[in-house]
């Protein structure tokens, strides 16, 4: 439980690296949860929610950080 606990500081860690950008098109992330399998479910909120772009966004930009970051993370997965 302890190594969760620490895995999901490093993706908070990640994702507020990455929320000034995702800010600055008036958009933002919320972490929710990271399942035991390893898979970081986010929300994206503002104009990130309703972007068509959002799911590229999440994958190239979000999740290749956030596995380049934290190898142990397999995928980053929008729950909305």
């Amino acid at each position: 439980m302890a190594q969760k606990a620490e895995l999901i500081k490093k993706v908070e860690n990640v994702i507020d690296q990455i929320r000034p950008y995702l800010e600055a098109d008036g958009g933002n992330i919320r972490f929710v949860e990271l399942t035991d399998d390893n898979v970081v479910n986010v929300e994206l909120l503002g104009a990130c929610g309703s972007c068509p772009m959002s799911q590229m966004t999440l994958k190239a930009g979000v999740e290749q950080a956030v596995k380049k970051a934290i190898p142990e993370i397999k995928s980053v997965e929008s729950i909305n």
